[in-house]
């Protein structure tokens, strides 16, 4: 009686304190985390989880070791989402890219069929995203995290053209062109601009490099916004 009452105090004081743990893990990783995952945050996650269970289950082993193994996830984590900041390349190995499913209003279905997605699935999140019509979408995107982003067509937006019945030019996804100083040279391509304009629009603001800037993307009229981040600031500032 006595030995089992030892044990599950022990019990107890592993489970608090690798509670205190685990919730110091997650603030440190970031908000990011509670949100919907890449693979690779899943990962850590689950992985975290079941280190977490071993010295609660078996008083064997020694809490040490645990939150030991807990904290290298942690570090390996933060260490690889830093990487992602600065290279796209990494961020795409380890959290994958968005895909298109629905492209000006056509239907990708060799990417579908990539994903694994059938119609109903893409159906079933068209409707949870608000248009029980696929007809009335634009652009639909699976992001990395397994969320389905959806543009609506001009027309079918509410107090839009097709209320009035003025026709609308088609609305087009915006271009990410900088992100965290890191240029997206592929999209350069896509968005009309090239490199030469693109740094003399950011030298015409006062941007002379590209790690001074926190966000750029040309919008539907291929028009360039600039956000930038001052020092002393926590806040990224459009400019133009």
């Amino acid at each position: 009686m006595i030995f089992g009452g030892v044990f599950l105090t022990i019990i107890l004081i592993r489970t608090v304190i690798l509670y205190m743990v685990i919730l110091f893990v997650i603030r440190i990783m970031g908000k990011a985390e509670l949100s919907k995952m890449s693979p690779f945050q899943l990962i850590v996650s689950f992985m975290i989880a079941e280190l977490a269970a071993i010295p609660i289950e078996s008083p064997d082993v020694s809490m040490i070791t645990g939150v030991t193994a807990i904290f290298t996830l942690l570090f390996l984590q933060v260490f690889i989402s830093f990487l992602s900041i600065k290279s796209e390349r990494i961020k795409n190995i380890f959290s994958g890219t968005p895909s298109i499913i629905i492209d000006n209003g056509e239907i990708n279905l060799k990417e579908m069929k990539k994903l694994r997605i059938t119609t109903n699935d893409l159906l079933e999140q068209l409707r949870i995203g608000g248009c029980p019509s696929i007809s009335d979408v634009e652009y639909a995107v699976m992001e990395s995290n397994g969320a389905l982003s959806i543009i609506k067509k001009s027309e079918t937006k509410p107090l839009t053209a097709k209320d009035l019945s003025i026709k609308k030019e088609k609305g087009s996804l915006p271009v990410i062109l900088i992100t965290d100083g890191t240029l997206y040279s592929g999209n350069l391509i896509t968005s009309g601009w090239n490199e030469t304009q693109l740094k003399k629009a950011l030298s015409d603001s006062g941007i002379l490099r590209y790690e001074d800037v926190f966000l750029a993307f040309c919008d539907e009229n291929s028009k360039l916004h600039i956000f930038i981040q001052n020092e002393k600031s926590t806040h990224a500032k459009e400019i133009v």
